[in-house]
């Protein structure tokens, strides 16, 4: 079993709930640390010496939780940490995970370099086999590069040195759970990949092995409440990821829905050619269906309306690491409490323990990577994302393709550049990450780019960014729907930035962000001049912004060819303050009037 944690350690949960096995430990908590400002530390030999500071992981250098709350610009930060294997764990290999940590990362342990790894918002995994066995004592030392210059996936943290606009502090280094994991030596199972079939009443399992075995089996094992209702087990010593399907008795299928958001137990083994269990990982899955027809995305064979909300997941003193599990529940609550029903996770590849909580609360989201951070300037070719983003984009389709919350994918947000006669840069990743989401994942819909520019034929769904504050206005915009002639983004001068519309499904996948700060309002009386922001003239009562809130939500609930929207957005961040909640989730406006304003039927849901 893991070993006991510190009462004090933070963010102690397991960080993986989709793919749990027993012996675990959890490596947050005090680490030794050091900025390196110009990147310099390996010539000047911070990997064989103790540094200088300590930081409390897994909050970066920048948070206040972190002990350090260093603002300025780092090239480069480094961590190292000494712990002895746990000696309960026998002949076990030893896996060093990694949650996330922004951006480029080397990892060396006992002094041998064990990984490396681009990108800010996946997780990596250091085989530590031959390098630290169990008993032994290991020091891992930890380099993390994080330029402002170039081209890199930043979502919104900022490039200039202060938080502008809807810029935010940045975060370097580690940001989330290092923990360790003892698996089994031989052969052990890789992370599955489970795809609910609701027309079958069915649940599909691909479960890789890292090697065949002779005689070696895969089981899966499909419960409630500890009662078993079907199994399955097929060869492993054939197929490199063997396949089961889980058919569960009819009167036992119960669809996964914001009403209703059951989730089944699950358990998936890896056996010898004796039948002994080898490794054992729990999980859990939900049965649910995602399907498009005409203007329609079905949840279930039924038309629901996607009440979204933009979600940011910033927190003031954790910045993109959210200070404790329980925060993570409260924004889901905060954002069901004001009637909301799901969310696009933005700019940002969020927590696994939040999807945990969307699938175990019923709430809709859309994952999104966090894009943000390739515009050079350039005139109509300004936008120059790299090789790393398609790269980077499927370490995340991995991780959270089992997710039943998780009902749709959005690989690019707000590009922008003039639509021409020449094939850019930005077409040829864009392509390549919507061809990528579609071959990992073909039962979700993937939007190309939401808002800006769309330059994928074939995009499942359309959509568009509209700021309009005038409710009048704003219906006028988005009343061309049913003309097949709906609002799309442009650039200055109406420069096109999008492929027509094609007839797919179309929502307003960011509207609103009203600017709401009552108490800047009461302290400017009408003066603008403070530095929050958010979209519009700022109401001068709250039941003005309630009023505004109403009218724009109607136009769209009113549509019967929207199927959904989403609202900007459920928090403040920093000077950005266009949340119906306060950064620090205090209430800022009765959520009871934004719920009673949401709940009525939708003219899309209607037979």
């Amino acid at each position: 079993m893991s070993s006991p944690l510190p009462e004090d350690l933070p963010r102690p949960e397991h960080p993986r709930p989709q793919f749990v096995r027993a012996d675990w430990l959890n490596l947050n908590g005090t680490w030794e640390f050091e900025i390196d400002r110009a990147d310099s530390g390996l010539e000047r030999g911070l990997r064989e010496r103790e540094l200088s500071g300590t930081i409390t992981v897994p909050f970066c250098p920048e948070s206040e939780l972190s002990g350090i709350a260093d603002t300025d610009f780092m090239e480069a930060v480094w961590y190292r940490r000494r712990f002895t294997v746990p000696a309960e764990w026998g002949s076990s290999r030893v896996l060093l995970h990694f949650q996330a940590v922004d951006h480029d990362t080397t990892v060396w342990v006992n002094g041998t370099e064990v990984a490396r790894h681009r990108g800010g918002f996946t997780p990596f995994t250091a085989d530590l086999g031959g390098v630290a066995e169990p008993g032994e004592e290991a020091v891992v030392v930890v380099r993390a590069r994080d330029s402002r210059h170039g081209p890199q996936a930043r979502g919104k943290q900022a490039t200039w040195y202060a938080n502008t606009h809807c810029h935010y502090t940045r975060t370097t280094g580690i940001w989330q759970t290092v923990w360790l994991e003892a698996v089994p030596h031989a052969a052990r199972l890789k992370r599955p990949r489970l795809t609910p079939d609701l027309g079958s009443g069915s649940l599909h399992v691909e479960l890789p092995v890292t090697a065949n075995l002779p005689g070696h089996r895969v089981r899966a094992v499909l419960g409630e409440e500890g009662t078993e209702l079907v199994r399955a087990e097929a060869r492993a010593d054939l197929d490199l990821c063997p396949r089961l399907a889980l058919v569960l008795p009819p009167e036992r299928v119960r669809p996964w829905s914001p009403a209703d958001p059951h989730l089944y137990e699950l358990r998936l083994q890896l056996l010898d050619a004796e039948g002994e269990v080898v490794d054992d990982v729990v999980s859990y899955a939900g049965l649910r269906s995602v399907a498009l027809r005409g203007k329609q995305v079905l949840l279930n064979g039924e038309p629901v309306f996607q009440r979204l909300v933009l979600d940011q997941g910033y927190y003031p003193d954790g910045l993109m690491t959210a200070p404790t599990e329980d925060a993570l529940v409260r924004d889901i609550e905060l954002g069901l409490e004001a009637g909301f029903n799901g969310a696009r996770l933005h700019q940002k590849v969020f927590e696994e323990r939040y999807l945990y909580h969307a699938d175990r609360l019923g709430y809709l989201v859309w994952g999104e990577f966090g894009d943000w951070g390739c515009e050079t300037g350039q005139r109509d070719d300004n936008q120059q994302p790299d090789a790393s983003y398609p790269a980077q984009w499927l370490e995340a389709l991995e991780r959270d393709h089992s997710h039943p919350a998780i009902i749709g994918w959005c690989p690019l947000n707000e590009t922008y550049q003039r639509l021409h006669d020449r094939i850019t840069r930005l077409d040829d990743v864009t392509r390549a990450m919507f061809l990528a989401t579609k071959a990992a994942d073909p039962t979700r819909p993937v939007i190309d780019a939401s808002g800006y520019a769309h330059r994928i034929t074939e995009t499942d769904v359309y959509d568009a960014h509209c700021y309009e504050q005038d409710p009048e206005v704003f219906g006028k915009l988005m009343d061309g729907l049913a003309e097949d002639t709906p609002y799309v983004n442009t650039g200055p001068e109406q420069t096109t930035w999008s492929l027509p519309y094609r007839g797919q499904p179309y929502f307003c996948s960011e509207f609103g962000g009203i600017w709401w700060d009552p108490a800047a309002a009461a302290e400017a009386a009408g003066d603008e001049s403070d530095t929050s922001w958010g979209y519009g003239e700022r109401p001068r009562t709250e039941g003005e912004f309630v009023a505004r809130f109403t009218g724009l939500v109607d136009v769209l609930l009113d549509d019967p060819h929207m199927f959904g929207y989403c609202y900007t957005q459920l928090t403040d961040v920093f000077q950005e303050r266009n949340g119906v909640y306060r950064f620090d989730r205090s209430e800022k406006v009765d959520t009871r009037a934004l719920r009673a304003a949401q709940q009525r039927a939708a003219a899309f849901e209607r037979p």
